[in-house]
């Protein structure tokens, strides 16, 4: 008697070949967002969950379903409205009667959660008991009804999105929510030559489907293949270094997020960073991971595990600014550091500030000098 066998992963090689077609593929229908595509990619290969943020009309659902379709994923769309229940988005359960034998019985039909790669439109625009039903699927895999838990597919990645200029009638994510997703990206508008070549696909023919680059199996085996490649040490003590200095009571936090940073990112984050970090390196044709990666993913990373200070708003500071101070503060060894700025320019900055921000950091300057 014999027994099948699963295939083994994919080579390193055979990763950065996918990788190139996932890429080649996606370009074919999306303009531009480069770094946005690689994020996206990250998160599905991650089995992870994205939260983007950007304003109507940047391509985010034909992105979602173009990778859906490469990857011959099961993709479904679910728009988050204030009127939406928790079973519209995980199902529910409905009474059958047999006319013929008398009997009834309860059978579930499956909400759009069931799917390998669901996009959550304007996740804030529902109540926090229908957005819990979601993060809970986010978490646990599974959905729960009458006591019955049936799990979902692999993979189930899940990409929310939220409108950064609508805030009446929405309901905020809260952090323990927020730290579930893998990465924040952020939809930035187009330049001048991408909306020019936007512009001229509006009067072409509509393009060809792009035929899928893996198959379920050949997705286990890609997913396989980049979890066992191997993450040096000096790589996660630079991540977890990164993710400390970002507490405000840690030692080597820096002087920005001792003043703007309220509550700093979990160990969720560090290993989101690692796994990340893996997974961009793979995509560009390495066979490890590099301090690079993690640098480069953090402010996704990072950006949405961070609560801001009254002080920060006061200032006009976002996370992305606090994150980017940090990764300066705390550069690898043997890197060189970038200029520091001009005297008159620090001088400016400070002549700039509100009075009352002037105000309060002289108290502070006062509090740190030495009795």
């Amino acid at each position: 008697m014999t027994t099948a066998t699963a295939a083994p992963p994919l080579s390193a090689a055979e990763v950065a070949r996918v990788g190139a077609q996932l890429t080649d593929g996606l370009a074919r229908r999306i303009v531009g967002l480069d770094d946005v595509v690689e994020q996206v990619l990250i998160t599905v290969l991650a089995r992870g969950h994205a939260l983007l943020e950007g304003v109507p009309g940047l391509a985010k659902t034909m992105l979602l379903s173009s990778v859906a379709d490469l990857l011959d994923l099961d993709f479904s769309r679910i728009q988050f409205t204030p009127d939406l229940m928790p079973s519209d988005v995980t199902g529910s359960e409905y009474l059958v009667h047999d006319v013929d034998t008398g009997e009834r019985e309860f059978r579930f039909a499956p909400g759009p959660v069931f799917a390998n790669l669901v996009l959550a439109d304007e996740i804030n625009r529902a109540p926090p008991k229908t957005q819990a039903a979601l993060m809970e699927a986010m978490e646990e895999r599974q959905v729960t009804s009458l006591g019955q838990s049936r799990p979902l597919g692999d993979p189930f990645v899940v990409l929310a999105t939220q409108n950064p200029i609508e805030q009446e009638g929405t309901y905020p994510l809260p952090v323990a929510q927020l730290d579930r997703f893998l990465f924040k990206i952020e939809l930035t508008y187009p330049t001048f030559e991408q909306e020019m070549r936007i512009a001229r696909l509006v009067t072409s023919r509509e393009p060809a489907p792009v035929p899928p680059v893996l198959d379920r199996e050949g997705f286990r085996r890609l997913a396989d293949g980049l979890a066992r490649m191997p993450v040096p040490d000096v790589v996660k003590e630079h991540a977890v270094r990164l993710v400390q200095a970002t507490r405000p009571q840690s030692g080597t936090a820096p002087e920005s997020v001792r003043e703007y940073i309220a509550w700093g990112a979990g160990p969720r984050a560090a290993q989101s960073l690692v796994l990340a970090a893996r997974i961009r390196a793979a995509l560009r044709g390495r066979e490890q991971a590099s301090i690079g990666d993690v640098r480069a993913l953090a402010p996704a990373v990072l950006r949405h595990r961070l609560v801001l200070t009254y002080a920060a708003e006061a200032d006009g500071r976002g996370p992305d600014a606090v994150v980017a101070e940090l990764l300066e503060a705390l550069r690898p060894a043997g890197e060189s550091t970038s200029r520091p700025r001009p005297w008159w320019r620090r001088a400016w900055d400070q002549l700039t500030q509100p009075p009352a921000v002037r105000a309060r950091r002289a108290r502070e300057e006062l509090l740190r000098r030495p009795a």
